[in-house]
């Protein structure tokens, strides 16, 4: 994907591999019209990225998997909670 990387990180499979990798700052996400900057782990050979529970929670969507999809939690925008 071109990123420029950084530090490295240690990471560690579903199935309980681990592995050295490097992070790259401050990538630009944009996902359903909303949009963050967060730090990615770079997996070498990927050719398609992987959102997790971060990206989603960042971007307020949720999964849907009976249709196999992400969608807004409140589709008029995010909604930030503060406790």
């Amino acid at each position: 994907m071109g990123l420029p990387l950084g530090r490295e990180v240690q990471v560690r499979y579903a199935d309980g591999r681990r592995a050295i990798r490097r992070e790259a700052n401050s990538v630009w996400i944009k996902i359903l019209d909303r949009d963050t900057t967060l730090p990615a782990v770079v997996e070498p050979r990927r050719q398609t990225a992987l959102i997790g529970a971060i990206v989603l929670e960042a971007l307020d969507l949720l999964v849907d998997c009976t249709a196999q999809r992400v969608v807004p939690r409140d589709p008029s925008g995010p909604v930030y909670e503060i406790e």
